[in-house]
């Protein structure tokens, strides 16, 4: 039995589609705001506050190997409903708020290691969705690019201390990251802009757990940096989750973009 904490995007659903087709044995901890898996009998709709009861949900379902997915975002810590395991654990969750969403997740993924619940990567069932290196688009950064890219690279390495940033744009002379809003409070920061010039870079921190927190694009990363006037986007090899594949190259390939993986 395998233990699904799904919230937002796409990401979730490829997973579960992907579990189904191996005909394996799951239940899914709906941490998504809009109760996405309402209507699939294995779901459950649980609060983050209620870890006693998510904990003996895992334990009657004999379930030891749980993945997280998707984004799960900061609850309103004073509309919570609790149980008594929620009471004993919220306060170190509320503390890990503070520094943003990522946080929030890794204390959750310690709390289950401290039950010997074992957390197994996100892409285990769908390793498609992450690129390796290489060029990806009819476009390639240029020297000016190149430039741009290392700089970015070089302010990331610096900003490891920063528990929320996770992506960076360069552009015009400007460096621009990431704030606990996420990459796209980040993209739309840029007015809208056509002169085609820029990037944005996308990778893991150094201590970001990988198995649950991985870098995502999508079309609607696209279309933002489309908005933006950015050239292109560069990712992590193998650290990334990378949905509708496809769509995103076409569109990058259409809109003079490109896509690179170091």
């Amino acid at each position: 039995m395998i233990g699904l904490f799904f919230g937002e995007t796409l990401f979730p659903k490829l997973i579960l589609k992907n579990i189904k087709k191996k005909k394996l044995k799951y239940l899914i901890i709906d941490l998504s705001k809009k109760n996405i898996f309402k209507k699939n009998l294995n779901s459950y709709r649980i609060s983050i506050g209620q870890f006693g009861k998510i904990l003996k949900i895992l334990n009657q379902n004999k379930c030891k190997k749980v993945i997280f997915a998707g984004k799960i975002e900061k609850p309103k810590f004073s509309e919570l409903k609790l149980d008594a395991t929620g009471i004993y654990y919220i306060p170190r969750i509320i503390k890990a708020a503070k520094k943003g969403d990522a946080a929030i997740l890794k204390e959750l993924i310690k709390i289950l290691s401290l039950k010997k619940i074992n957390i197994i990567s996100s892409v285990y069932f769908n390793p498609e969705l992450s690129l390796k290196s290489g060029h990806y688009t009819k476009l390639r950064p240029n020297k000016q690019d190149l430039t741009d890219i290392s700089k970015g690279i070089r302010i990331l390495q610096r900003s490891n201390f920063y528990d929320h940033v996770q992506a960076v744009i360069i552009k015009d002379n400007l460096a621009l990251k990431e704030t606990s809003k996420g990459t796209k409070k980040l993209l739309h920061s840029i007015k809208k802009n056509i002169n085609k010039s820029g990037v944005l870079i996308k990778f893991p921190k150094k201590k970001q757990d990988l198995r649950a927190d991985l870098p995502t694009v999508g079309m609607d990363t696209f279309k933002d940096c489309k908005r933006a006037g950015l050239k292109g986007i560069v990712l992590k090899s193998k650290k990334n989750i990378f949905l509708e594949k496809e769509k995103c190259i076409n569109f990058a390939n259409k809109n003079k973009m490109f896509i690179l993986v170091k």
